[in-house]
């Protein structure tokens, strides 16, 4: 959860709470990857607590896709006065792993090898919802790659686009 105050014309205050990460116990290393996006999606698993702090939440899970939403905001913005890139590519990369994860078995975790980032239309403060959606397009073995879209909620217009490499691993 995430709140805002204004403290004067000048300054404003931005206070988000979040669910610690649990410990890695036997019943979670037996859940697929879309076993925990889903649990997560109940609340019976903390989301990752950066969400809470850039304003992005996971929305869907599906077998081989990730969707999440995120809140474009002043609290974002670049000295350009445009949302910084680093807020797609974390979408992005949110949405490309995450797709990735859902089909993973039970034991198995990935990290992110390479982001390709091509953003097409700058974001501002009041740019409506944006909607990330990765899909998995390779799992193998040791490798998977993703490919992802960012569009606005109201007009569908793209903003952003990308494509992931993630090495699999296998828990011990």
């Amino acid at each position: 959860m995430t709140t805002y105050e204004t403290t004067g014309p000048a300054e404003r205050s931005r206070t988000h709470t979040w669910r610690p990460r649990p410990e890695i116990t036997p019943d979670i290393l037996g859940m697929s990857g879309l076993e925990i996006l889903r649990a997560s999606l109940k609340g019976e698993l903390p989301g990752a607590s950066m969400m809470s702090t850039l304003g992005f939440r996971l929305t869907e899970a599906h077998e081989g896709v990730a969707v999440f939403e995120g809140d474009p905001g002043d609290h974002l913005l670049n000295p350009m006065g445009t949302v910084h890139g680093g807020f797609l590519a974390t979408l992005l990369d949110s949405a490309l792993g995450s797709a990735v994860m859902t089909r993973l078995p039970a034991g198995t975790t990935y990290t992110t090898v390479q982001l390709g980032v091509h953003m097409i239309r700058p974001v501002l403060a009041d740019t409506p919802t944006l909607r990330c959606e990765g899909t998995a397009l390779h799992v193998g073995r040791t490798t998977a790659t993703a490919e992802a879209r960012i569009t606005d909620v109201r007009e569908g217009k793209l903003y952003a686009h990308g494509t992931t490499t993630c090495a699999i691993l296998r828990m011990r």
